[in-house]
């Protein structure tokens, strides 16, 4: 036969009603793992990770409860299933999920409704504290529960859902667990109604964008994808006498690698994207293993060492060589764009380069110096080397002048399409004298025709 719930008595109920959460200051954080470690079957814990402990208090502040959120499990298979993202989604979105790593109601204040009364409240402020305290909101919740001791009645009751059972393992350090076959129940509990959806999405939306900033881009690409690239970097001489770990190839492979991948490539981003590369990748990229048997991550030194002695031509060439390979030919029939672009935290330094539009095909690039106004002779040369023969191509009115059109025309045997600003008059006038106005498409707004109305 089925046990009535009991129902709480006026003292029971005064508790309930008079509970408040709230996060525990800096000065409070000793005083609530000594309540865990002394009434929590677990004990107490170092929260690894985005944090918040809470404390449940009275009307005159005695703690009642203690609850701890931190960062989620990094691999839960039914989690992860549930949601339905990818690999590198789970591992960029991770942080928008919390885990309820521990719930203690302090000896005392065991009554009917407290439990479900207080996750409530702590969780309907969880998401706008973590947003304060992070600078982002969470989607999700986690928790584990073990069968042996509980049956997830408190979850339950406060909407949550169970998934099914851990593997059996536990974190003990930020990157590392330990088997303890004893499996958990996984329970998860939406905060807001599009958590699931949101996070399987191909875009965040823009609250919870900042998450996937903060996570630096890793390689994705396949071991034997890196093995073809770095056999066409092989083609660059390598400008040292003597190599020892890492052969020139390889550094190339990781900074084109890096641009692919959308990670920064300064000489400091570059090695922090090397060491995040698995054994797999780094030995694929021929460097050389160590007196320990490991393929080591190259150092910003070494970074620095090569951007300022490489061949830039030669490394074009055997960039240009590996996207004939990967996407074919350049498409004939596009528009080839030249414009010069500066590089992030390059100093303002300028490149010129040339690309097929809408396809973004790579032709080739040319450094300008730092007064911009010497752009015009590189884009000469730059054109001057390029095959171009049938195309149309497009700069913009700063290379409006006779001379780089005859080039085009006559030396590289294109066609151009030049633009023309008004601070051009003599090129303005030229043109009305000679071309008659191309009639609009389109018609006259309401206050430039005359429609005969009174």
């Amino acid at each position: 036969m089925k046990t009535q719930p009991r129902l709480p008595s006026v003292k029971e109920q005064w508790i309930v009603d008079t509970i408040h959460v709230r996060p525990i200051k800096p000065s409070e954080r000793s005083k609530c793992m000594r309540l865990l470690d002394k009434f929590h079957y677990l004990g107490a814990l170092q929260p690894v990770g985005e944090q918040l402990i809470y404390v449940a208090t009275g009307p005159c502040g005695g703690v009642r409860a203690v609850l701890v959120f931190c960062a989620a499990a990094k691999h839960l298979r039914h989690r992860d299933s549930w949601i339905a993202w990818s690999e590198e989604q789970r591992r960029r979105r991770l942080a928008l999920i919390a885990n309820n790593a521990r719930f203690l109601i302090v000896p005392g204040y065991h009554v009917p409704n407290l439990a479900t009364h207080l996750l409530k409240l702590t969780l309907d402020r969880l998401s706008a504290d973590w947003q304060e305290r992070y600078g982002h909101p969470l989607a999700l919740v986690e928790t584990f529960v073990n069968p042996e001791q509980f049956q997830g009645t408190l979850y339950k009751a406060g909407g949550w859902l169970e998934l099914g059972a851990t593997s059996g393992h536990g974190r003990v350090q930020r990157d590392y667990y330990v088997k303890h076959q004893q499996p958990k129940r996984l329970f998860v509990r939406p905060l807001c109604p599009t958590a699931r959806r949101g996070l399987q999405a191909e875009h965040l939306k823009k609250a919870w964008a900042a998450v996937e900033a903060k996570v630096a881009p890793r390689c994705t690409h396949k071991v034997k994808d890196i093995r073809s690239l770095v056999e066409h970097l092989k083609t660059v001489p390598d400008f040292r006498a003597r190599i020892q770990t890492y052969p020139l190839w390889s550094l190339l492979a990781i900074i084109v690698l890096a641009y692919l991948c959308g990670a920064p490539r300064g000489q400091k981003d570059l090695a922090k994207f090397a060491r995040q590369m698995n054994r797999g990748q780094r030995r694929a990229l021929g460097i050389r293993r160590n007196r320990q048997g490991d393929f080591p991550a190259p150092s910003q030194p070494t970074f620095c060492r090569l951007l300022q002695a490489v061949d830039a031509r030669q490394v074009e060439a055997a960039i240009l060589a590996f996207q004939r390979q990967v996407r074919g030919r350049a498409p004939q029939g596009e528009l080839v764009a030249i414009d010069g672009k500066a590089a992030k935290r390059s100093g303002g330094e300028m490149l010129l380069n040339a690309v097929t539009v809408p396809s973004l095909y790579y032709l080739g690039s040319e450094p300008v110096p730092v007064d911009k106004t010497n752009e015009i002779p590189v884009a000469r040369a730059l054109i001057e080397r390029l095959d171009l023969q049938g195309r149309l191509v497009g700069l913009d009115a700063l290379h409006t002048q006779a001379t780089t059109a005859c080039t085009l025309l006559q030396e590289a045997g294109a066609d151009y399409l030049l633009t023309v600003k008004d601070n051009q008059k003599g090129i303005r006038q030229t043109l009305r004298a000679r071309f008659a106005a191309t009639p609009a498409d389109f018609s006259p707004s309401a206050d430039q025709r005359d429609d005969g109305l009174d």
